[in-house]
């Protein structure tokens, strides 16, 4: 058997997400079974915070640090990250769930040739090495249980928050700095500037706490209670299609098929009827509270907790209520 298990390190500003330290920690359980180092994956430019921050968590740290990998395209991930992968032959190549995974995972597999596991909520390894993965399908109604050809490696993107950061790892990792390639390819796309939202909350791919409505928040302006409510719990907001299509919230905050999955660990829903659009997005959340005015809501069927009842009334009440929690302490 191919001898690492490989995670790909997304980084951004020179911050690795932490998704990428929930993956080496899994890691580190499943290279005790098969006897695997673990290596850590990092492309972009003047990574030195990043390596730092995932040495304790790697065996090794293989490093591509040139201006030609940031900002992120395509073209030049696939030509460094392909080859790369031909020279050492890993035996997993995990990833988390995210806007560039989404579009460089699959076309790295294809260029490979290799097998590919999409949003995936569940990877196990036996002892004599079986690699079990299972992934929600029909909006978390179904998992299915996938098991995998002899190509290698095996690529699986993994929702946030499924593992836990194991804080004790305590590795002192090896860095390899390999020079990046470069060919006509990379230059048929180029990221001429990257616009940030000032004030941004965590996004809600990310966040452990996410609070949402939908069109039952009646208008763009009433989403000032919800923001009252995320300030309260240090959370972020995510909200339905059907409030993106009226153009009350930015596209970035839509939960569901065609917006972003959330892995959080308590996701509160006001106004949203839970139609299979945004369930799809929810299915792993660990906690969901629903308030809706209508009693036979979909949503309910979802929520782990349940309020029938007006979400103007209970929007300021609960936050009223968490208020003195927290400043209680």
């Amino acid at each position: 058997m191919e001898n690492e298990i490989w995670v790909f390190a997304e980084e951004y500003d020179g911050k690795v997400r932490r998704v990428a330290f929930e993956l080496l920690s899994a890691s580190a359980k499943f290279s005790k079974k098969i006897g695997a180092k673990v290596s850590s994956i990092l492309l972009g430019n003047k990574l030195s915070e990043a390596i730092k921050s995932l040495t304790p968590f790697s065996d090794k740290i293989y490093v591509l640090d040139d201006p030609i990998l940031s900002p992120y395209t395509s073209e030049a991930f696939i030509l460094n990250l392909s080859n790369l992968i031909k020279k050492h032959r890993p035996y997993l190549l995990l990833g988390g769930v995210s806007s560039t995974t989404k579009d460089l995972f699959p076309r790295l597999a294809m260029n490979l040739k290799t097998s590919y596991a999409p949003e995936c909520t569940s990877v196990e390894i036996s002892e004599d090495g079986e690699l079990l993965v299972r992934r929600p399908i029909f909006g978390g109604k179904v998992f299915s249980e996938l098991k995998f050809s002899e190509a290698r490696p095996i690529m699986i993107t993994i929702r946030n928050h499924t593992f836990s950061v194991d804080e004790s790892l305590n590795k002192s990792a090896e860095i390899f700095s390999i020079e990046a390639l470069k060919d006509s390819t990379i230059s048929r796309k180029k990221v001429i500037g990257i616009e940030k939202v000032k004030g941004e909350r965590v996004d809600i791919s990310e966040a452990e706490i996410v609070v949402a409505a939908g069109r039952g928040i009646k208008g763009p302006e009433n989403f000032k209670i919800i923001e009252e409510l995320a300030d309260v719990l240090n959370a972020s907001v995510g909200t339905t299609r059907a409030v993106v299509d009226e153009g009350w919230r930015d596209q970035r905050d839509q939960i569901g098929k065609s917006g972003k999955n959330i892995s959080a660990k308590l996701y509160m829903a006001f106004g949203i009827s839970g139609a299979v659009h945004h369930t799809l997005g929810i299915g792993t959340c660990k906690t969901i509270v629903a308030v809706d005015i209508d009693p036979n809501a979909l949503i309910f069927n979802y929520a782990d907790y349940g309020i029938v009842g007006d979400l103007f009334k209970i929007v300021p009440a609960l936050k009223d209520e968490l208020r003195k929690v927290v400043s209680s302490g």
